[in-house]
């Protein structure tokens, strides 16, 4: 039975709500975060507890990752910088806190020699433009962005860990995931947008990107539905929704969500209308396997995003 669990990033969006769900079903759980992104304000509920522990630690000092991992059964790696638009400017970064930090962890996991699974948080990003849509997990790795770039060379150190050392590891490929606690992405920037001036409504591109949203408590509960069935070396799945939704009609519910009705503008982003360089336009993510595994979301993207508006603006306004 794998029942004491480490989360990096744990702290974060997800992973605060991944640490909610693993307590209520009885794991130990152990967080190492360093705080860059993630907020202890997520996880001040749990301690205390007996089943759960907090390490403030980095996962690039590998004195940090050694501590975390004492008497650990399984890992979920979620820890990383979760901002794709760095790509184009501080590609560094992701080079730095996804690739090298998740190179330490799978050589402290070879030393250390206790963990029998590793679940790692990987992203849609990894496909790139797809050629096909809604996009299998067979399709061809293409990233964009260097973000994108670096969750597809932390699947491939995955992988071959994996095999080579003797445990189990998924790779999950995560669509946009959305809910409370969010702190980053389109519904987040909209709501600070109209908090400072509620008649205009800047939108970085057409408009028209389209892609898929999963609310956080289906993406955790898929993803520990994936890992409490695990019987690979190494498999991938996609973790999305059915559907998908326009830029614009996201700003359209955050606004009625804030009770305002600014003047959309639709400004800057690239010359056939993305927000940014390296942002995949349309993504919409093939869940077929996870559904024959038994899976499906309750939430349909429309939903997740409503949702989500409706609790940052009371997270946000309750913060001012």
């Amino acid at each position: 039975m794998l029942s004491r669990i480490l989360v990096t990033g744990g702290a974060g969006f997800i992973g605060s709500h991944l640490v909610d769900e693993l307590l209520s079903r009885g794991y130990y759980v152990r967080v190492i975060d360093n705080l860059s992104s993630g907020s202890l304000r997520n996880i001040q509920h749990h301690m205390g507890e007996k089943n759960f522990d907090f390490v403030k630690g980095d996962l690039k000092n590998i004195d940090d990752i050694n501590n975390s991992l004492k008497d650990i059964d399984a890992v979920f790696h979620l820890a990383a910088n979760p901002e794709v638009r760095l790509s184009t400017t501080s590609p560094e970064i992701h080079f730095r806190e996804n690739i090298v930090a998740t190179f330490n962890l799978l050589e402290a996991i070879r030393r250390n020699g206790g963990v029998k699974v590793l679940v790692f948080a990987s992203s849609s990003t990894v496909y790139g433009d797809p050629q096909i849509i809604p996009t299998p997990e067979t399709h061809e790795i293409r990233p964009i962005s260097v973000y994108g770039a670096s969750k597809a060379a932390c699947e491939s150190l995955i992988c071959s860990y994996a095999h080579l050392y003797g445990f189990k590891a998924l790779s999950l490929r995560y669509a946009n995931i959305v809910g409370p606690r969010l702190n980053h992405g389109v519904i987040y920037d909209f709501i600070l947008k109209l908090k400072r001036n509620p008649e205009i409504l800047e939108v970085l591109g057409d408009g028209t990107q389209k892609k898929s949203y999963l609310y956080v408590k289906d993406a955790v509960d898929a993803t520990l539905y994936v890992f409490e069935r695990i019987n690979k070396t190494y498999d991938v799945y996609n973790i999305g929704n059915e559907d998908w939704i326009t830029v614009r009609e996201i700003a359209e519910i955050v606004a009625e969500a804030m009770g305002v009705t600014p003047r959309i503008i639709y400004s800057g982003g690239t010359p056939d209308g993305r927000g940014w360089p390296g942002d995949v336009k349309y993504m919409l993510l093939s869940i077929d396997k996870l559904k024959k595994l038994g899976w499906k979301p309750k939430y349909s993207s429309r939903e997740a995003v409503k949702l989500t508006a409706n609790a940052l603006v009371r997270e946000i306004i309750a913060g001012q």
